[in-house]
């Protein structure tokens, strides 16, 4: 907490705004976003692991959080101020840090996959700002960056062997995609039916189980896509600019319309039931990798001298 107290002194106005905004990278949104940009557009195989490190480290992330339950920094110390903009996003228990999580594990998974210079240098420059901006908006002590960052970056270099090339990627995905399975199942039974002690915050402990039904239809979608796609579609990413930039646009905002719009449906149908959670991310994530990529034979036209 004395260095939280150190960062709020130092607080500006310019600077917070700054921060306010850079943290937001860390979203699981920018996550999506990135990670779907690559999958379309770069390489299936980076997509996947970035996929692999971001769902896994997202997983023991949310574990470690109702196991030790450290409550928000200023929960800890009721004097202590944070930045109120922040406060929102700040859901769950505090350790470890879920946006340090997502950033460093997304752009370390970037970083590592290409070899440009300058690429990994703007990747370094956010794994590093990021992570700071939830210390200086004062939503996490340096305990709940540390772990997560260490974590992510374990994750990121453990896991690269496996997608370093086309032949470590076709040996390792299936083990890999079962893997991840076991995890995020052993996650959402743990989560639901463990008997927590009578202090467990409700509302954290609902967060926690939501997050599991969500990592769940992830994963599940993840796999039903790499099974789609290895057997029928075989789907290319490559594509003009032009094609490139409107195959991501449009496709985001399908995506995002399936989010929202399924939402009050599985909800109106299922009583609001926390499960239904698995079913919307499953579909978004069949949209993502067997559907929207039907189309991407067009796209490959765009921008095309005849």
């Amino acid at each position: 907490m004395e260095f939280l107290r150190l960062l709020e002194a130092a607080r500006t106005p310019a600077l917070t705004a700054f921060m306010a905004a850079i943290t937001y990278l860390g979203d699981e949104t920018v996550f999506m976003v990135l990670a779907i940009t690559v999958f379309w557009c770069v390489s299936k195989r980076q997509g996947y692991y970035v996929f692999a490190v971001g769902l896994g480290g997202t997983v023991v992330n949310q574990w470690l959080k109702l196991i030790f339950r450290i409550p928000r920094p200023w929960v800890l110390d009721p004097s202590f101020t944070i930045v109120e903009s922040a406060r929102g996003a700040a859901t769950g228990y505090s350790f470890p840090s879920g946006h340090t999580q997502n950033i460093v594990g997304t752009l370390g998974c970037i970083a590592v996959a290409n070899k440009q210079r300058w690429l990994r240098i703007v990747c370094c420059v956010f794994i590093i700002l990021v992570p700071f901006s939830r210390m200086y908006l004062g939503v996490h002590t340096p305990l709940d960056v540390g772990v997560s960052f260490v974590c992510a970056v374990v994750l990121v270099i453990a896991l690269w062997p496996c997608f370093r090339g086309d032949e470590q990627f076709d040996k390792t995905a299936k083990a890999l995609l079962c893997g991840l399975l076991v995890l995020s199942v052993c996650y959402a039974v743990w989560v639901n039916v463990t008997a927590f002690p009578a202090d467990v915050d409700a509302d954290n402990l609902e967060h926690g189980m939501k997050n599991g039904w969500t990592l769940l239809g992830c994963v599940l979608g993840l796999c039903v896509s790499y099974y789609v796609d290895e057997k029928k579609l075989h789907f290319d990413t490559k594509a003009p600019l032009l094609g490139q930039v409107c195959k991501v646009v449009l496709g985001l905002v399908l995506l995002m319309g399936v989010r929202a719009g399924v939402k009050p449906v599985l909800n109106a149908v299922t009583g609001g039931a926390l499960w239904a959670n698995a079913v919307r991310y499953f579909l978004m994530v069949v949209f993502a990798g067997c559907v929207w990529p039907l189309t991407f034979p067009y796209f490959a036209k765009l921008g095309v001298k005849k």
